[in-house]
């Protein structure tokens, strides 16, 4: 494939991996955590970077030539790599909200090994099975719609409107989340994005105000004072974050 092509693949399964990695949080969420609807993530519409990029991080990698002169070393060797790659993304995806806006999209500080609440080897192992049933249950069905899109280009238009929604949709929650930040910076906290989520809900609710699933934020403004006096809800001080 010529670098066009590449980019093409690299973008319908970024495409692909978000879009399925939001419907199985949407569901996890509703059965198995939260036991409600809820939308997860910072975007509005239905799709998850994090995902999307780890589909195209374990696509890059399944395609790395190792040969030791046996399959199954190969296949560990593989599926090893696959597995940490994922953890990586992970922390680095977090680690960037939480330096950069404030924010903490997920929190595993109550789980042993865990790494400034980012990581942990609970949900590292979560990452290693994942590439596990890539490898084997995977792989060979992603290699087969990569050669049918190659071959289909006009998809690429679908494709298309799926990034010039992502890209407005970013817009608007980059701008949420510039106000969410503002919050952290005037507090000196952390805020725990799901917490938040929950104590925005809680405060509608209380008003009686229509919760949105796509638009959980939408009367943060409204709430301000009141969130203030219950920031303890969904944040945690920076100086106790970094002790």
């Amino acid at each position: 494939m010529n670098w066009i092509d590449v980019l093409l693949v690299c973008f319908f399964l970024f495409f692909i991996g978000s879009t399925l990695g939001w419907c199985l949080e949407v569901l996890f969420r509703r059965f198995f955590s939260a036991k409600k609807w809820i939308n997860p993530g910072f975007l509005t519409g239905p799709y998850l970077p994090l995902y999307g990029f780890g589909v195209v991080g374990l696509f890059g990698i399944s395609l790395i030539p190792i040969h030791t002169g046996m399959d199954w070393l190969d296949a560990v060797l593989i599926i090893l790599i696959m597995g940490a790659a994922m953890t990586l993304i992970e922390y680095i995806a977090g680690l960037i909200f939480i330096k950069g806006m404030g924010i903490k999209l997920w929190d595993y500080s109550n789980r042993w090994g865990n790494i400034q609440g980012i990581i942990c080897p609970l949900f590292s192992l979560f990452w290693l099975l994942v590439a596990v049933f890539f490898y084997f249950v995977i792989d060979a069905p992603v290699i087969q719609a990569v050669t049918w899109f190659v071959h289909h280009i006009e998809f690429a238009f679908v494709v298309g409107i799926f990034f010039g929604v992502f890209f407005v949709d970013l817009g608007h929650s980059l701008n949420v989340s510039a106000r969410i930040r503002k919050f952290a910076k005037e507090h000196d906290v952390v805020v725990h994005f799901e917490k938040l989520k929950e104590a925005v809900r809680e405060r509608m609710e209380e008003h009686k105000v229509k919760v949105s699933f796509a638009f959980p934020f939408k009367s943060l403004s409204e709430f301000k004072e009141e969130l203030t006096e219950r920031k303890e809800k969904f944040s945690v001080a920076r100086k106790k974050k970094q002790e």
